[in-house]
Formats: structure tokens, C-alpha cells, sequence
């Protein structure tokens, strides 16, 4: 039996200022092996079955849709640097692969899996290369205690410094609105966070929180103790982000997903997606909802409520 890639699409995608086709891959692999993560529910989308062959084949119908794709991402609900999970002659494979036909390869790592030979595996390609590192936020006790993602600052630094001294590119991942957090204090903590990541990161990825099944996440929210964050939290991040940001809200409005009263989810979530791609925050100047009075009030009192407010939006 064939094992085909978990998904497999074609989106746009910022490339030297312009904007191209990006062939998006998530493939099935052993997955991430720390997976504690409160808020992730990705280990649904892995199997310990998975072989070489399996990966190969997954990676052979994915390229099928390449079509002239200046880029290509790869996920795996993991690591891709992590060869237990994605063996290095896998990789060559995938490199040889798409040798001359790719500007850019974007994949994911947990900072342990960023070394000096893997920097240099990156580098030696002859087209960009980009990493994205779930940072989640600059502050330890956050990443700690709120999300469990089992690695510090200190550890993100070291791996963004090594990868960007051998000319790969580095993303870090910032999620908007961990639990426990207000949505207030969400908003504060990624800005805080990009600030923190000047000068390591090329680019941050706001990745608003989505509640997920089987997870920690998904508990609280069914309690009534934790709300996804509005989309408008999502501009306020981007319109002061001061330095390359995007965002995809994934599930926005859905009770699961980033989202605002409803009325105007598409809206709001379609010049996100626009600023991602141009940088340009004009886009957000006519975007307007009676909502958006709601969420200044939800903004100013939650820090005081320590619970959801406006939970009618769902």
C-alpha cells in the first residue's frame, strides 16, 4: 500500500520582495519525538511505521504538483534536521531533487537538531534555504510553564546564529495567545518576543492558537477557560511588528480557530494573509466591525478577569 502525504497544495509565498508559487508538503513521518507541547495535536498526522521507501514515495507524488513552484516548504509534524525522523540520505534525496528546479527549500527544527553540519548541509545547496524554529515566545517561564516546549531562549539563539552564519535563513514561529495568557497579555508577549529576536530571526510567523483534538488546549477550551485569539489581536502584532512578519490563521472563524464576531472573520483574515505576502500595512486601514469595540474591551479587562470574556463569539 502506497503511504501518501498527509497534504500536498500550491499557495503563494514571499520571495525577494516578490510573490510566487509555493509548493506546500506535509509529510507523514515518526513524528516529533519531545511532543509535549500543550496546544499541539499533530501527532495524529504520524506513524512509527514509516520507512525510507515511505518517505520517498510520499515525496515523489508531493513533486508531482511542482508545476514551476519557486518554492517548496516541507513539514513533518517534527523536525526535518532530526535524522531519526527523517533520515540524512532522505534528505540528500529531497536536495537532489529539487536541485535547478527551486529558488528556496523552507523546513522546520527543534533547535537541538541544528548543528554544524547540518548548517552546512543547508548552505551547500544551490538554492536558499530557510528554517523555522517554534520559538513560541522569548520568554522562558512562558515557554515553560504555558506551552512545555522544552527548550530556552539561549537554546533558539545558538541555533539561529549557526544557521544565519552559513547563510541560511531563519523563521521563528511566535504563537499568538498561549494559555493562561490574557489576550492582552498575548499581544504583549509576541511583540515583546520579535523585539527579542532582532538581529536572529529574517522573518517571524505569527501562528495564532488553534485548539486542536486530544490536547491540553482543548480541555481548558471545552471548560470554557480558554478562547482562541481574535483576529484583530493578529493585526494589532502585524501592524507593529517592525520587521518582516506573516500570519496564516488557520481555522479562523471557527470556535477552534482565530477569530472575531463572525461578520467579519473573512475579511479580517483575507488582509492578513494580503500583508503577509506585500508588508503592506495599509491594507488593515479600512477594516472596520462593530466587534472591534468588543475586543478593545476584552483587550483591557481580561488581565483582570483571568478568564475569557465575550465567549458569545464563538
Amino acid at each position: 500500500m502506497v503511504l501518501k502525504p498527509v497534504a500536498v497544495w500550491v499557495e503563494k509565498e514571499r520571495l525577494d520582495g516578490e510573490i510566487v508559487d509555493c509548493l506546500t508538503i506535509i509529510l507523514r513521518s515518526k513524528g516529533c519525538y519531545w511532543n509535549r507541547c500543550l496546544m499541539c495535536g499533530y501527532k495524529k498526522d504520524t506513524s512509527k511505521d514509516v520507512t525510507m521507501k515511505d518517505l520517498i514515495e510520499q515525496f515523489r507524488i508531493a513533486l508531482n504538483k511542482l508545476n514551476g513552484a519557486e518554492v517548496v516548504k516541507i513539514f513533518t509534524s517534527g523536525s526535518f534536521l532530526d535524522s531519526n525522523e527523517i533520515p540524512k540520505e532522505f534528505r540528500s534525496f529531497v536536495y537532489k531533487s529539487l536541485s535547478g528546479k527551486i529558488r528556496k527549500l523552507i523546513v522546520e527544527s527543534r533547535p537541538e537538531f541544528v548543528s554544524e553540519e547540518t548548517a552546512e548541509e543547508l548552505s551547500s545547496l544551490d538554492f536558499a534555504t530557510e528554517v523555522g524554529i517554534g520559538l513560541e515566545t522569548a520568554d522562558d517561564f512562558i515557554r515553560e510553564h504555558c506551552i512545555n516546549k522544552g527548550f530556552s531562549f539561549e537554546d533558539f539563539r545558538r541555533a539561529a546564529r549557526m544557521l544565519r552564519s552559513h547563510g541560511v535563513r531563519v523563521k521563528a514561529y511566535l504563537l499568538l495567545k498561549p494559555p493562561f495568557l490574557s489576550e492582552g497579555e498575548a499581544i504583549r508577549d509576541v511583540l515583546k518576543s520579535i523585539k527579542a529576536v532582532r538581529g536572529l530571526a529574517d522573518i517571524v510567523s505569527i501562528n495564532p492558537t488553534n485548539v486542536q483534538s486530544g490536547t491540553y488546549v482543548e480541555r481548558l477550551w471545552f471548560k470554557g477557560l480558554y478562547r482562541p485569539p481574535w483576529l484583530w489581536s493578529a493585526v494589532e502584532v502585524l501592524r507593529n511588528a517592525e520587521i518582516e512578519a506573516m500570519c496564516d490563521p488557520v481555522a479562523y472563524g471557527k470556535s477552534r480557530g482565530p477569530h472575531n464576531c463572525g461578520k467579519c472573520d473573512k475579511d479580517v483574515a483575507k488582509a492578513i494573509r494580503a500583508f503577509s505576502l506585500t508588508q503592506d500595512p495599509s491594507i488593515f486601514e479600512d477594516l472596520d466591525c462593530r466587534c472591534l469595540k468588543i475586543w478593545e474591551k476584552v483587550v483591557e479587562l481580561e488581565d483582570y478577569s483571568r478568564i475569557p470574556l465575550a465567549l458569545i463569539y464563538v
